[in-house]
């Protein structure tokens, strides 16, 4: 877990004995809140938690969890996110070989029933059973309503942990019956000083980019050189994977314009010329657009046809 969401945990540790059945852990993405949840669930099914409710670590339950094989707890995510199958494993085992094609990113019902029948079974260690759900935000409406079914009649000794980038995107019924975990973006010498401990060079310019979100940053920094491509010459994307980065990446450098037209800092630090004062609004509405353009891009789109299109949008003096 990160540093700078350890008092969170803190909090949670004094309450591990009556926690509400559902915990809802959110904020911008990229500021360790799967890694809380994680810490959440370990904390609740640990078997010998220490005077401090730490998770001891040593226990069965901790072995289990840290194997990924606890029996009492189940994690719901997109296969898009889930670790590759172990072909040969699976082929000994007897198991049908995994399904080909590009991997869903949203999370199904199929995967929300199963869970239901795991919280229906009793706990096989006598505690509780976990559910961590992440995001929470890509179940599909049929998923998300047969997850709410839990929720509102949950099983006893049954804790969903749901972790989300964008809770506006849950329903309204799903939000009301959790208790919310707002994670904030950590102070920014807290973030600098744990980036630089992994070693990463430019932290300043990629946490400005991240919008102060210290994994963001990471993630960004590893993909410094395409993200300086697409600024630079944002025509030659033709990667259907680089569209959304694409659109991301227009839509900060087109913020940072708006901003250096009203005389303000710029925010993302995406190295923008001076603009005329008069072409603020129009960069503005840019980044407006491209904040709407953006969920396209998890479609299956043209990579050159879209990227003439968000290229064709902006503001005069950049395309002439």
């Amino acid at each position: 877990m990160h540093p700078w969401n350890e008092p969170l945990l803190e909090s949670l540790r004094h309450r591990a004995g009556r926690l509400p059945h559902a915990l809802l852990i959110h904020g911008a993405q990229g500021v360790g809140k799967r890694a809380l949840a994680e810490r959440i669930a370990q904390l609740l099914l640990c078997e010998a938690r220490d005077a401090a409710r730490k998770p001891c670590g040593a226990c069965e339950g901790c072995r289990w969890y840290a194997g990924g094989n606890h029996p009492d707890f189940r994690r719901l995510e997109p296969e898009v996110l889930a670790p590759p199958p172990d072909a040969a494993a699976a082929e000994e085992e007897g198991e049908a070989p995994a399904r080909r094609g590009k991997p869903s990113l949203e999370i199904k019902i199929d995967q929300v029933r199963e869970l239901a029948d795991f919280l229906n079974i009793g706990s096989h260690r006598g505690g509780l059973r976990v559910a961590l759900v992440h995001p929470a935000e890509e179940m599909n409406i049929n998923a998300a309503n047969a997850l709410l079914k839990a929720l509102e009649e949950p099983p006893a000794g049954a804790v969903f942990l749901l972790v989300s980038h964008r809770p506006a995107r849950l329903l309204p019924t799903i939000r009301s019956r959790c208790v919310a975990l707002p994670v904030a973006v950590p102070p920014r010498e807290a973030a600098l000083r744990w980036l630089s401990g992994q070693g990463m060079p430019d932290a300043e310019r990629w946490l400005a980019y991240a919008g102060g979100a210290p994994l963001r940053a990471l993630d960004y920094a590893g993909k410094a050189a395409l993200i300086e491509r697409m600024l630079r010459a944002p025509a030659a994307v033709e990667d259907r994977d680089e569209l959304e980065l694409l659109a991301e990446a227009l839509q900060k450098s087109a913020l940072d314009r708006a901003f250096a037209a009203l005389g303000a800092a710029a925010k993302y630090r995406t190295g923008v010329p001076s603009v005329p004062r008069a072409r603020g609004v129009a960069w503005l509405a840019y980044a407006r657009q491209l904040g709407k353009d953006r969920p396209l891009c998890r479609h299956p789109l043209n990579p050159k046809l879209f990227s003439a299109y968000l290229i064709a949008a902006m503001p005069d003096e950049v395309t002439s």
